[in-house]
């Protein structure tokens, strides 16, 4: 009875063995497999990284303004730093900034000893950054805070505009940069190319300019006209493509 039971599995077990063979002789693509070590072999394919660059006006100017105070008086400095921060806001918005294009960079009360005196002091300072998305009027709001209460002023820095529309159709300049090279070399190697197997972005890079407005921190320069023409210029933006093409 024993041995019957035996029999009936070893049968059983090469049955289902049976199957399974014929179930792999016709789902496994068996011209893609390598009897040797039974693994897939992966089709053949080349890697070229596509480039493709324009030069874009700057859409956007920033500027960094600030107030800073020294006083023998706590108080008086932080009075006057944010007397003058609240006329700065308000003439920056009277212009046409938006609320949310007005951001505090930093605000420090820090209490100092003069070198020459040994007398304490209060250092008091407060500064925002400034966007300006009409970049024509970059001289303009130059000269509005060159004669403002900010005795610390920078920019204005030059750039575009974040995923503006020049830089998408650098995607398509990309691939077909990527095609002409990889059919060069297929056609080098006596080979033909076929589809896209993989995209990858390498990312978008802008070497955007910086003039930079020199501070105005000396005493009785906050009112100076400064104003100058401010030329927005170009950026050149550079877009990069990692395509994978299949080779026959």
């Amino acid at each position: 009875m024993g041995k019957n039971v035996r029999i009936i599995y070893m049968k059983k077990d090469k049955l289902i063995l049976l199957v399974l063979i014929i179930l792999a002789i016709f789902v496994l693509p068996l011209k893609n497999i390598n009897w040797g070590k039974m693994s897939l072999v992966q089709d053949q394919g080349i890697t070229v990284v596509g480039e493709a660059k324009t030069k874009l006006k700057n859409q956007v100017a920033s500027f960094t303004a600030g107030v800073n105070v020294n006083k023998a008086s706590k108080e008086e400095a932080v009075k006057e730093v944010n007397e003058k921060m609240k006329k700065l806001i308000e003439d920056v918005k009277a212009f046409g900034i938006k609320e949310g294009d007005i951001k505090t960079q930093g605000i420090s009360i820090n209490e100092s000893e003069r070198y020459e005196t040994r007398q304490k002091e209060w250092y008091v300072s407060n500064s925002i950054e400034i966007i300006l998305r009409e970049v024509d009027k970059t001289s303009d709001l130059t000269d509005l805070l060159s004669k403002s209460g900010a005795n610390n002023v920078y920019g204005p820095n030059l750039r575009l505009e974040e995923n503006n529309d020049g830089e998408k159709v650098l995607y398509e300049a990309a691939i077909k940069d990527a095609r002409e090279k990889a059919e060069a070399i297929a056609k080098a190697s006596g080979r033909k190319l076929g589809k896209i197997i993989s995209v990858t972005d390498g990312g978008t890079v802008s070497d955007y300019n910086r003039p930079w407005l020199s501070s105005m921190a000396k005493e009785g320069m906050g009112g100076a006209d400064i104003a100058a023409p401010v030329e927005p210029g170009v950026s050149t933006v550079s877009k990069s493509m990692t395509v994978v093409f299949e080779m026959r």
